[in-house]
């Protein structure tokens, strides 16, 4: 679910892409590898079926797979016009104008600092689960985040990401594991492995829908990558939206079929209760009836380094929002600076590692729960940050195309439309159950909604006050950008 804003150089500008080199295939495969299945599969269906609707979390899939199709019609039209590095940023920029485009920026930086976080409160409980199913021993949970916060700064402070190869190997075996899984769940239950039930809108909106949607989109989070993409690819005009459409379909098929047959081995009356008792032992302990011991050691595995794989990917993300930034003049300047040997944005790394570090350390010293507390809420702190971010996205969208040659009622306008309804109905319902899904009565934890919009508003508010105190500076915002614009509008320069 990442994407990498910029690619700093040692003079701390951005590098421009390579062109001619990824195809529709392997950019649709870049965007469904930082997805992480498995993590996404093992790791928030059981949160979503106790702590959200139950048995109607395969219906909360489908929902959320019509809102962000929807919304992938608009984003492949504006993609095939503005080409650009910045992401989400750049096409607020370019419709929206500049106080719009620092409140994107600063969502995008705390939605993936936010992830970053709830990953590695995720590593951290499921590396001693496996630990105590291959050792037999028990071991705290927080050395473990520690542990990999430290290398994920290592590996992001002197630019060594993982290899393309390997991240397609792993996301390989992790979705040829969940086939093979859903495959013995269908053979062995055969039409019970598939109740209608989970669709029924009773079910779909009982107890908790909004924490299940949460996790819904969350799942999602990286398809909107595909874009950035754009200068290294063959045929972006083609290849982009293409790609996009592959990506969210699925990504949408694969976790409604998956969490779909999981309700039906569970049992759609004892899916709530069994996912309260398993939490993250559930996928295991599905995988150990219907595959085995050894199977199950392997998906264990698996989910470790699919965390890992994915925790660094939202700490580059991270890193490079706050680069951008700094080079924007919205942080300060020596946020926006590369290594000079290493050409990382090296300052923004240490940064946020350092926040891991200090978030990891206050809900391990405050004694809650790695996964019930900390993914929890930093999951939701993320998912509403980027479902904000396509909120502001799909009106970008509308504006950008409404007095253009290029307006189309569906793609522009009627498409655009309905993702921004249903995103928006969707953060209301997340924002009203957020402290379901904290876990907490804490006041703090359960402000933080208030807050991403807060700090949004602030990033909005600092550009008014630049453009009246220093209209210059003001002016070269979004200059940093190596975007390219094919004409569709006048240019913005709000």
């Amino acid at each position: 679910m990442i994407r990498n804003p910029q690619d700093p150089s040692a003079d701390g500008r951005a590098q421009p892409g390579l062109r001619g080199e990824l195809s529709t295939p392997k950019v649709a495969a870049l965007s469904l590898s930082a997805a992480a299945p498995l993590v996404a599969i093992a790791g928030t269906v059981p949160l979503s079926i106790s702590i959200g609707n139950g048995a109607g979390v395969p219906g909360t899939y489908v929902l959320a797979t019509v809102t962000l199709l929807c919304f992938a019609v608009g984003y492949a039209a504006i993609s095939r016009r503005v080409s650009s590095s910045g992401g989400f940023y750049t096409y607020i920029l370019r419709s929206l104008g500049r106080p719009p485009a620092a409140a994107a920026g600063a969502l995008a930086l705390i939605a993936y600092n936010a992830l970053a976080i709830a990953l590695a409160g995720g590593i951290g409980y499921f590396t001693p689960l496996v630990i105590q199913m291959l050792l037999d021993r028990s071991p705290p949970w927080w050395p473990f985040s520690f542990l990999f916060i430290a290398v994920m700064a290592v590996m992001g402070y002197r630019r060594i990401e993982l290899s393309g190869r390997i991240l397609a190997v792993l996301m390989t075996l992790e979705i040829s594991i969940l086939v093979v899984l859903d495959a013995a769940i269908m053979i062995t239950e055969g039409a019970s492995a598939f109740p209608t039930t989970a669709f029924a809108p009773h079910t779909v909106f009982s107890g908790a829908p909004g924490v299940a949607l949460m996790f819904a989109f969350g799942s999602f989070c990286g398809f909107e990558a595909i874009a950035v993409y754009a200068r290294e690819t063959r045929n972006p005009e083609r290849s982009i939206p293409r790609a996009t459409y592959v990506s969210v379909l699925v990504i949408g098929v694969f976790f409604c079929l998956t969490s779909w047959i999981a309700v039906g081995a569970l049992g759609v009356d004892n899916a709530r209760a069994t996912a309260e008792e398993k939490q993250g032992l559930l996928f295991l302990g599905l995988a150990r009836s219907y595959l085995g011991t050894t199977m199950m050691s392997i998906l264990a595995v698996l989910i470790i380094t699919s965390a890992f794989a994915c925790l660094l990917a939202a700490h580059n993300a991270s890193a490079r929002y706050l680069y951008t930034l700094g080079r924007e003049g919205l942080m300060p300047k020596a946020v926006g600076r590369a290594h000079p040997s290493h050409r990382s944005p090296h300052t923004a790394s240490l940064i946020q590692s350092a926040l891991c570090v200090a978030v990891v350390a206050a809900y391990a010293l405050a004694g809650l729960d790695p996964y019930r507390n900390l993914t929890t809420t930093m999951s939701g702190v993320s998912t509403l940050g980027i479902v904000f971010l396509e909120v502001l996205v799909s009106g970008a969208i509308i504006v950008y195309f409404w007095n253009a040659p290029a307006r189309h009622w569906w793609r522009t306008i009627a498409a655009p439309s309905i993702a921004c309804t249903g995103l928006l109905a969707a953060s209301v319902l997340i924002w009203l159950n957020f402290d379901t899904l904290a876990g907490t009565e804490s006041t703090l934890v359960n402000s933080f909604p208030w807050l991403v919009v807060a700090l949004a508003l602030s990033a909005a508010a600092w550009t008014l006050i630049l453009r009246s105190r220093n209209p210059a500076s003001y002016v070269l915002l979004g200059s940093t950008l190596d975007d390219q614009e094919k004409p569709a509008s006048p240019p913005q320069t709000r």
